[in-house]
């Protein structure tokens, strides 16, 4: 969920706890409650299937054409990228339909990297045989998360199914085992979030952002 958007918890804190089995409590900043225990998914023994909806409004999108398809051209980009201190999120590579074309690359980012990743690539632009780097500012991203996802069917289905019927166009997709995300403007997110909550019964679209 703090990769996806939500900001209640700080992304490498999660990871600490993730790696070394370290359980974390949650508790209110303001009056009383008891929290939220956040534990591995082998502790949840999958009871629900999607637990929560996450977002994001500031993501970009960065499109590479006429990216040559040999051996090591993807490992020269992202490694260009990581040099440069950017994250990298979904990933879509269209490969060529004949011996004579190129590829296409496109990937999503933080906005706030935006400009530091098109002066990498654009730098790479020549050597590598690049025709152009198209950005993208005005992506979003939505993200249903569930430790049992990987076991129930449809779940997939369901979040297409419910985004199409509000007539929100899916420009990418990301999947795992407890997380499945999608790529769309920014402006269609607060409608995703609201529909997505709807349809898995989650209550009030807080899911983060």
């Amino acid at each position: 969920m703090a990769a996806s958007g939500a900001k209640v918890l700080q992304l490498r804190a999660v990871e600490y706890g993730r790696n070394y089995g370290v359980r974390i409590h949650v508790l209110p900043s303001f009056g009383e409650g008891s929290g939220t225990l956040v534990l591995g998914e082998e502790d949840t023994l999958e009871r629900p299937l999607v637990t929560a909806v996450t977002h994001s409004t500031e993501d970009a999108r960065v499109t590479l054409t006429g990216v040559p398809d040999e051996p090591g051209i993807a490992a020269r980009i992202f490694s260009a990228l990581a040099d440069a201190e950017i994250n990298v999120d979904m990933i879509i590579q269209n490969e060529p339909v004949s011996a004579q074309a190129k590829a296409e690359l496109s990937f999503t980012l933080p906005r706030n990297d935006l400009s530091s990743a098109r002066r990498t690539l654009e730098a790479l632009a020549s050597e590598l045989g690049l025709e152009s780097v198209i950005a993208d500012e005005g992506m979003g991203t939505v993200s249903i998360i569930g430790a049992g996802m990987r076991s129930h069917p449809g779940v997939a289905a369901k979040v297409f199914q419910t985004l199409g019927e509000r007539e929100i166009n899916i420009e990418m997709i990301s999947t795992s085992p407890i997380k499945i995300s999608c790529a769309i403007r920014a402006d269609k997110v607060p409608g995703a979030v609201e529909a997505l909550h709807d349809a898995f019964e989650l209550g009030a679209a807080d899911g983060g952002g």
